[in-house]
């Protein structure tokens, strides 16, 4: 299932059907994603990019920041947005390009839709013009970024005043990517930064807690054991223990000893950039 997202059918309809978004996010959750088995706290931006999709108006001005190489250049959200103007932009490093699109296989799968990235361009200098973007996605991209200040400055300057900038980010994650995987915010952290380059933060969501933390640091650990014992060790924390510990985080989300404290897995934030007075 190839297809560009740009242009609409012969019979001006929408490219896509609910049928082939439905299918493509359920491929992002099992393969991109893992969320049942890995990373469950990718299912908050999942969850997330189709609200936000469903909320906004066609034909808005849509620009997402994302590493679209590790894909084989395809951007993984475009479909949802295949009623607006969107634009993608690859903001993977050159030391990226080493070890290339060695997440290809991910979405070899017939439900993913196939949206190549716009073009790419260094955080510092995306040539795009400035307030033109009515909402600014950037999915999982903050942690790869080395020049902070640039890359809240540029998404300031890219969205038009009243516009809104969604941010998806891990508080828990192993390096990766090395070295190109250079910090973890707290959302406080990020909001603080939000304000200083003139961005107004607002909504911040939180996924998991510490015992899908636990579950998530023992699919890294699991990846440390020899091949020949690693089957038999996935065997017993997937057969016993994976979903035990997801269902002790549903059940038990405050800390009952400490006073604020918390332990979530991820965050997300939407802020918006303030219009001129």
């Amino acid at each position: 299932m190839s297809m560009t997202g740009k242009t609409e059918n012969s019979d001006g309809k929408k490219p896509f059907s609910a049928e082939q978004l439905a299918e493509h996010e359920r491929m992002l959750a099992e393969k991109v994603f893992q969320v049942e088995t890995k990373w469950p706290h990718f299912a908050q931006l999942l969850r997330d990019v189709r609200q936000i999709a469903d909320e906004i108006p066609e034909g808005a001005r849509v620009i997402s920041l994302e590493r679209t190489l590790l894909y084989g250049g395809i951007s993984l959200f475009a479909p949802f947005f295949h009623a607006q103007n969107f634009l993608s932009i690859d903001c993977s490093p050159e030391s990226a390009d080493v070890r290339g699109a060695y997440n290809r296989s991910m979405v070899d799968d017939v439900r993913c839709i196939v949206v190549p990235c716009d073009k790419r361009a260094p955080i510092e200098a995306t040539g795009l013009d400035d307030d033109i973007a009515d909402l600014v996605l950037v999915p999982n991209l903050v942690h790869h970024v080395g020049n902070q200040q640039a890359l809240f400055e540029e998404m300031a300057r890219i969205t038009r005043p009243d516009g809104e900038i969604y941010v998806f980010e891990p508080l828990v994650r192993e390096l990766h990517q090395i070295p190109d995987d250079f910090l973890r915010y707290t959302p406080f952290g990020m909001q603080q930064i939000m304000r200083q380059t003139g961005l107004e933060p607002g909504e911040t969501n939180y996924e998991g807690g510490p015992f899908s933390v636990i579950a998530y640091c023992w699919t890294q650990a699991l990846q440390y054991f020899p091949e020949e014992e690693r089957e038999e060790k996935e065997r017993w924390f997937y057969g016993e223990h994976f979903r035990e510990l997801m269902t002790w985080d549903a059940q038990h989300q405050a800390n009952n000893v400490r006073a604020n404290t918390s332990f979530p897995m991820s965050f997300s934030i939407r802020a918006r950039k303030p219009s001129v007075a």
